[in-house]
């Protein structure tokens, strides 16, 4: 099958640090190709990710523009999405069409391959996030049989508006690459735990600290503050008068409510990324998710996971469905619960962690599902279905 893989305008494939939809392309894009299909990804110029082709309208990632006025952005989605139909086209007109479109950009890549038609391949749509936001387009939006919806979790899909959930095919989780190494020992272990997420007030970072510090347990913040990927960046966008960092909602919130607080117990340390990235997963006592909004698919957990990793989060959103009570972590209701929680995680074993990360979260039962979907979208739109080549891709 000849996928072309939209990944949007917004951060390199895979990414340097916080990128979690990156990420999963990343993951889905290697193991297609593993699998023999081919693969052209839509991404910006500075992707490394290995494909069949490389599609953009932007040498560099426009994640930290999304902060600016609206009428200083409102066409980066766009532009990035004309590069897309302009290869539709191109490769339509060399007898060598695509066989089916799979768009991650939110909003714009549903809207403008809809609109075009019968000129365009089939598309499936993954929804990676709250289905609140821009709902009144996805209320409204009719894919007419040709343009279809997957969404990253059963709860996700639930809170769709009732025509997205029309047209949604099914729900297929993140996935993350594995670990060749075995899960470090507990005892091998740093006594600090970690969270690997924005820092923003959604995510739950100052509760992370106020539980840490009340339970006596080490902090290590690692990501980006609204696109700033640490604290030298963030300083100098603070210092320039025209950079959105200083107006962006994220900033105000982390300057307020989480930097008072950094110090002995809790220390930010910015966007992490490569072996760095993979040895703070797999050293830490546990990873955190006090989040304050439903999630709704969760790439950290299952990265927390696959390290070995126990995971202690509020029970909402997906997580309950990631995380194994008592098992593979510890799910809370509330903040006094997530404190008491901290007091546990010894008696997680790391290795059940890994096993079970590796049964349910791998790169081939991602890409299960997804070979499903794109099987089940070409016989709705009645296009033949045409199988992967046999080889298997090292590249």
């Amino acid at each position: 099958m000849k996928v072309l893989m939209d990944a949007g305008p917004w951060l390199a494939v895979p990414p340097r640090g916080y990128g979690g939809l990156e990420n999963v392309v990343a993951t889905l894009t290697t193991e297609l190709r593993r699998r023999g299909h081919t693969v052209v990804l839509a991404t910006v110029a500075e992707s490394r990710q290995p494909a069949d082709g490389l599609v953009s309208a932007f040498a560099t990632g426009q994640f930290t523009r999304l902060a600016a006025p609206y009428p200083d952005v409102t066409g980066l989605a766009h532009a990035h999405e004309q590069a897309v139909v302009t290869e539709i086209h191109r490769h339509a007109a060399a007898g060598a069409p695509f066989d089916l479109v799979h768009t991650h950009l939110e909003v714009v890549g549903p809207a403008v391959l809809a609109a075009m038609g019968d000129a365009a391949p089939p598309v499936l749509h993954t929804l990676h996030w709250d289905l609140r936001r821009n709902a009144e387009f996805y209320a409204a939006f009719d894919g007419r049989g040709r343009v279809f919806f997957a969404g990253v979790s059963d709860t996700q899909v639930a809170r769709g508006p009732a025509a997205l959930r029309r047209q949604t095919l099914g729900a297929v989780p993140l996935s993350v690459p594995l670990p060749e190494q075995d899960p470090v020992p507990r005892a091998d272990r740093t006594d600090a735990v970690l969270v690997l997420s924005r820092l923003c007030e959604a995510k739950g970072t100052d509760l992370a600290v106020r539980a840490c510090r009340e339970a006596g347990v080490p902090l290590v913040l690692a990501g980006p503050v609204g696109g700033q990927p640490d604290r030298a960046a963030l300083e100098a966008a603070l210092a320039d008068p025209g950079s959105p960092a200083r107006t962006h909602p994220d900033v105000r919130w982390f300057r307020e409510h989480v930097e008072p607080e950094l110090g002995e117990h809790a220390r930010w340390i910015g966007s992490v990324s490569g072996a760095e990235k993979d040895d703070l997963l797999r050293r830490s006592r546990a990873v955190l998710f006090p989040v304050r909004w439903d999630e709704p698919g969760g790439t950290a957990v299952c990265e927390a996971l696959a390290a070995g990793t126990p995971v202690v989060a509020m029970a909402r959103g997906c997580l309950p469905a990631l995380v194994d009570d008592g098992v593979t972590g510890f799910l809370a209701g509330d903040a006094a619960q997530f404190t008491a929680a901290l007091h546990r995680i010894h008696e997680v074993d790391p290795r059940v962690c890994a096993a079970t990360a590796r049964r349910r979260f791998s790169p081939a039962v991602m890409a299960d599902g997804y070979e499903r979907l794109y099987a089940e979208v070409l016989r709705r739109t009645g296009r033949p279905h045409r199988s992967a080549a046999p080889a298997a891709r090292s590249g």
